[in-house]
């Protein structure tokens, strides 16, 4: 299959819908593990790790898009580097009401002060607030009345979120002694926004004058 049909069959209109059933597939998953009692032995922590793991590679996913796409010339997956980014918040609040709800009861007096406690805990919050800022602001109508080079500095924070998550993690597994998995995600989003780095390091072309 050449480019030209990769690009045609991304941008088919079953493509998105086709996302969204891969995306919600990890959520449909724990639900059903929960109410199959088969998330082991603690399903309130299943819950907690499996919904902050899959925010963590949506948003690697996220990072992704471009470089993937400027490598292969895949210009049609511009067109759901937004579903995918939606998605990674979606996982991050399912995160958070997991640890809200079977870490912490709803007690919110609780949270508050875990949350000024555990520095872990605190940079996990502040990456929920900057990907809440960006899905806010994800609409056309806010980039219409933001401008287009606005909109893009303020969506630039999904590196910023990416890194949160990341020192989250590690944090989260330092105090497991269990850090493999850290280093795996940190190789991909160094990968990635290296790629990027390099991008906009490297010499322009210079285009031939006619003579």
């Amino acid at each position: 299959m050449n480019v030209t049909s990769v690009n045609r069959a991304l941008l088919h209109s079953i493509t998105k819908p086709i996302i969204w059933l891969l995306c919600l597939a990890p959520a449909t998953w724990l639900v059903y593990g929960l109410f199959t009692n088969s998330l082991g032995p603690n399903p309130a922590e299943a819950l907690i790790r499996g919904t902050g793991d899959w925010a963590l590679r949506m948003l690697c996913l996220a990072l992704a898009i471009t470089p993937i796409r400027q490598i292969f010339n895949l210009y049609a997956l511009a067109k759901i580097r937004r579903l995918i980014g939606l998605f990674a918040f979606f996982y991050v609040v399912l995160h958070a009401v997991c640890y809200a709800w079977f870490d912490m009861y709803w007690q919110w007096a609780d949270i508050w002060q875990d949350i000024l406690q555990r520095p872990f805990i605190l940079v996990g919050m502040l990456t929920f607030c900057v990907l809440l800022l960006m899905t806010l602001t994800s609409p056309k109508a806010v980039l219409k009345a933001m401008g287009a080079k606005n909109w893009q500095r303020l969506h630039r924070c999904i590196h910023l979120a990416a890194w949160l998550a990341l020192l989250h993690f590690y944090w989260m597994r330092l105090g497991k002694n269990n850090l493999n998995e850290v280093f795996i995600y940190v190789a991909i989003v160094v990968a990635l926004q290296g790629w990027r780095v390099y991008k906009h390091t490297r010499p322009m072309p210079q285009q031939h004058k006619a003579i």
